[in-house]
């Protein structure tokens, strides 16, 4: 009986977690007025950059949204998912139009910093972790596992390397300096990308793409990102770069809830992509 009652009062607050994200997504889109500011949250390990671009395109594409705040709150994650997002941010800005500005939250690292690098100003919390510019490969092996549990894995391949980031054998030296070549490329493309977005010598980059993570007033120092402040601050420097006079009205898609929502993320399988399984490269601080 206590089951059933729990159930139906977790359906309910998704209902009106649900139905209360539509109303608010009505309002920002009829209620008056006249220019503004939209605020773009890309929060937590970034595995899907679909939500962010929607959300970019939908404010680029509204005449009254002015600029952009992006707030990032987020250790990085896939390469390819930051890689996405921070092209959309350049189409953004590509025609002048829209003002796209970074307010980082706690943390905005690896991934994170690579989407902030794509805007046009980055604003920081003195105690904001950023920076952590590299890339990570994590492969597990089993291969002790299975020999203590007398399992043997049998593998017909094409070529040498068809398996080289296979968990069931060790890694030969060959395999390994493959992989490093393909780490160091995407590297050197997290390297140009911050280079090009903070108008930096790409040794200038290089120096501090090792991994280390920053402060925020430390990578202000560093010329990784523009002025120390907060998400208030980051919104009024936004309506300033476009010319709104006093305190912008600002705008933001209301998420809208569901079961799953409430429920966890793992059915959207964003837990099982952090499993190091087979090639995974992500642009993810660890600590």
């Amino acid at each position: 009986m206590e089951k059933k009652r729990l159930f139906r009062t977790v359906l309910a607050i998704a209902g009106i977690a649900a139905a209360a994200g539509v109303v608010l997504s009505m309002l920002d889109s009829v209620w008056p007025g006249g220019e503004k500011v939209a605020v773009v949250r890309i929060e937590g390990v970034i595995v899907d950059s679909r939500e962010a671009i929607e959300e970019l395109r939908k404010f680029r594409d509204n005449p009254s949204v002015k600029a952009i705040v992006l707030r990032i709150d987020s250790p990085g994650g896939g390469v390819v998912a930051s890689q996405e997002i921070h092209s959309e941010v350049l189409k953004t800005r590509a025609d002048g139009r829209v003002k796209v500005v970074t307010s980082m939250g706690n943390l905005a690292a690896s991934g994170g910093y690579y989407i902030a690098a794509a805007t046009d100003r980055i604003v920081a919390n003195p105690g904001t972790l950023t920076g952590s510019i590299g890339v990570i490969m994590e492969l597990a092996n089993v291969q002790g596992l299975l020999e203590k549990v007398g399992v043997q894995s049998i593998v017909i391949k094409s070529g040498a390397h068809k398996d080289l980031a296979s968990p069931f054998r060790a890694m030969s030296a060959a395999d390994r300096a493959i992989l490093q070549t393909v780490l160091d490329d995407v590297h050197d493309q997290f390297i140009q990308a911050v280079a090009a977005g903070r108008t930096l010598k790409i040794e200038q980059v290089r120096d501090l793409a090792d991994g280390r993570v920053f402060t925020g007033r430390q990578a202000k120092t560093a010329r990784l990102v523009d002025e120390l402040g907060d998400l208030q601050d980051a919104i009024r420097l936004a309506g300033k770069m476009v010319g709104i006079a006093g305190e912008p009205r600002v705008v933001e898609t209301h998420k809208r809830f569901s079961l799953r929502d409430v429920l966890g993320n793992v059915f959207d399988g964003k837990v099982s992509a952090l499993i190091p399984t087979g090639i995974n490269l992500k642009y993810m601080m660890t600590l």
